[in-house]
């Protein structure tokens, strides 16, 4: 790229065209290739006023580094918009270093304990757009698989809730709607959204999937009725009259979506929570009653059909109306069971279905909100029975979803309470939702006093915390300590797969469970080296050194904290980050060098130390790139990567010349 422009045609040495002299498309197409950077275009708007034009900051140069270097944040634009693609190109990168920062900042603030809702304060009262600060932590989500683990687990911890609390507004605006706007469609989006957050999953693209198998019934309907109203109007604009022109609708629909697209209700595997994720029901073509039931409610009210949600024990239906309309006869409606292929039921037969009586009111209509309820109902009740998920986020996010409808719901207030009391987080936030039952509830007095005795015990005792406990390999009493942190390991006993992040030298647990898991038949009882491992499995087991071995094909392995004990896999082995090697100074060491003798058959398997600072991998920087694009540096370690600078010690000079260059600009 030429240094300077030509003063004009002809002049400067040999009379050659300079690039002030090509045309303006011309000269724009070159500014726009994209092996130029942010840093290369603010050099070159500073030469001259004619390349300043060119470069001017509403511009298509400037738009089109904006789309090379953040090509999903377009979507966000229309093109009658009037922008300044450099104000946006600033603004997007100085969110990017904020949240780098935040992120950098968790794994020492947090790594003790889970995140408290109050860590994510700094994050709310940033002043850059949302969805900058939520693209960063794509950008890192993004990196290379097995590098950046903790910079990983923290960035989608931080996104899972931003996207929530957006959810959770949207789910609030949505019940304070008129009764006749709450799709049934939307809300279960709604629900599956929070429970899902860091799916692409929206309203626009669950709606198409719905319309493209109306569209596939439209097609069968105009076979047997090239006539039918159904086909004239658009979705849901014309009810359909008569009793028998909706029949053929309902045929039409149970062609297409059971005997065409073979959607079923889930038998065998009934209590798996896709079932009732809306965006999971439409790929896998099966779900539960209630998930169905809205799919099929949806599609018939769009063909003009109406169909009413019936609140049924046990068994969601819907029920379509064969008298008059309104009707509060029972007798007057024929009962449709969307698990059972859109079968049509008369009262007794519903009984049948669930094998006893029940009252006429539970073959009323319900609401869309009471239609939720039950929704979350059951995934309320799916968390309870999740058994290998310690950190019980469907039952966490259950509970959010029923409060922010029932908030005032003692019962399910109370169970947040224990839950959070239980898992040892936000304490803070345990009192006031204690604080805010008895108000409510003064009867509660009793569980509540016990609850905020202990609650107030744990915020002491987190006071009192001096600081990380260290274990150093070299002290006397570790001498009988075979393994370190970072090892992958196989159970002798029960095979599975293991990663150690944390040891003892003898069991440090309660003598009821020495009892209970039976340590005293080992052969070396409780007197030896208990490990703290990671499980394949997802779940957190304590075992005995006489129980683990090292395994003979060392793999990842797949546990949702390995993020927050470890930077890296090297493909035989995890590194410690930051955090965890000051808990345990000496056992890389020791960690290299056995992996060294075990795995090492002729060529060094040992991946070194990272030597390119984490954040030059997340931004583009010390790597080979078809682009040039100048990205920020916020810091010059990961703390992942066992590095001891402080996260943001330093602005790399890359990052001190592009700020220079905004300045500029």
């Amino acid at each position: 790229m030429a240094a300077e422009a030509p003063a004009g045609p002809g002049s400067g040495s040999g009379g050659g065209t300079g690039l002030t002299d090509l045309p303006g498309e011309l000269l724009e197409l070159i500014l726009c290739c994209d092996v130029l950077g942010a840093a290369d275009i603010g050099r070159v708007s500073c030469t001259c006023r004619r390349l300043r034009e060119a470069c001017q900051p509403r511009g298509k140069v400037w738009r089109e580094r904006f789309r090379l270097r953040w090509p999903s944040l377009l979507k966000y634009y229309s093109h009658s918009d009037s922008v300044s693609w450099l104000e946006e190109y600033k603004a997007r990168h100085n969110a990017g270093l904020e949240a780098q920062r935040i992120v950098a900042s968790f794994s020492k603030r947090f790594f003790s304990e889970h995140v408290p809702c109050d860590g994510f304060s700094d994050i709310e009262t940033l002043g850059c757009p949302s969805h900058f600060f939520e693209d960063e932590l794509m950008c890192i989500l993004n990196m290379e698989g097995r590098k950046g683990l903790t910079w990983k687990y923290y960035a989608k911890k931080i996104l899972y809730f931003l996207r929530q609390q957006n959810i959770l507004k949207n789910l609030k605006e949505y019940l304070q709607r008129p009764t006749e706007r709450q799709s049934f469609l939307e809300g279960a989006v709604l629900i599956d959204q929070y429970c899902n957050p860091l799916s692409d999953i929206c309203l626009k693209s669950v709606q198409a999937q719905v319309d493209d198998i109306t569209d596939k019934v439209r097609k069968v309907l105009r076979t047997k009725n090239p006539r039918h109203p159904s086909l004239a109007s658009k979705a849901g604009e014309v009810l359909v009259p008569e009793v028998e022109l909706q029949r053929q609708v309902l045929d039409a629909m149970n062609c297409v979506l059971y005997e065409q697209l073979k959607y079923k209700g889930n038998e065998l595997d009934y209590y798996n929570s896709l079932n009732s994720y809306i965006h999971q029901v439409l790929i896998r073509r099966t779900g539960i009653p209630i998930s169905l039931s809205v799919l099929y409610l949806t599609i018939a009210r769009q063909l003009g059909v109406k169909l009413e949600p019936v609140n049924f024990p046990s068994h969601f239906l819907l029920r379509w109306c064969q008298g008059k309309e309104g009707s509060t006869d029972i007798f007057d409606y024929t009962y449709i069971d969307a698990f059972g292929k859109g079968k049509q039921l008369t009262v007794k037969e519903c009984e049948y279905l669930i094998g006893h009586h029940v009252t006429e009111e539970f073959y009323g209509v319900v609401t869309s909100k009471e239609v939720l309820q039950r929704m979350v109902g059951n995934l309320l009740n799916l968390g309870k029975r999740e058994s290998t998920d310690q950190s019980y986020q469907l039952l966490r996010d259950s509970l959010d979803l029923y409060l922010a409808m029932y908030p005032d719901n003692v019962q399910h207030l109370m169970l947040q309470a224990r839950l959070y009391f239980h898992l040892g987080i936000w304490p803070e936030k345990v009192l006031d939702i204690l604080q805010h039952i008895q108000a409510l509830d003064p009867s509660q007095h009793g569980a509540v006093g016990y609850l905020v005795q202990h609650t107030l015990e744990h915020i002491e005792r987190r006071k009192e915390e001096l600081g990380p406990e260290v274990k150093h390999r070299s002290d006397e009493k570790h001498k009988e300590v075979c393994f370190s942190i970072g090892l992958i390991m196989k159970h002798k006993r029960y095979g599975y797969n293991c990663v150690i992040y944390g040891w003892d030298p003898a069991c440090m647990m309660g003598h009821e469970w020495i009892r209970n898991m039976n340590v005293h038949s080992l052969p070396h009882g409780p007197h030896q080296p208990f490990y703290n491992v990671l499980v394949e499995d997802g779940s957190c087991r304590y075992a005995a050194q006489e129980n683990l071995e090292y395994n003979s094909e060392p793999r990842e392995i797949p546990h949702p904290d390995i993020g927050r004990y470890f930077s890296e896999f090297t493909g035989v082995h995890y590194l410690a980050n930051t955090e965890l090697e000051i808990r345990y100074p000496e056992d890389l060491e020791l960690t290299r060098a056995t992996v060294q003798k075990i795995y090492s058959s002729g060529k060094d398997l040992i991946v070194p130390r990272a030597t390119v600072p984490i954040l030059n991998i997340l931004l583009g920087l010390g790597k080979s790139s078809s682009s040039s694009e100048a990205r920020g540096v916020a810091s010059s370690a990961d703390p992942g990567l066992g590095g001891h600078t402080s996260p943001v010690a330093e602005t790399p000079k890359a990052e001190e010349e592009l700020l220079a260059l905004f300045h500029a600009c």
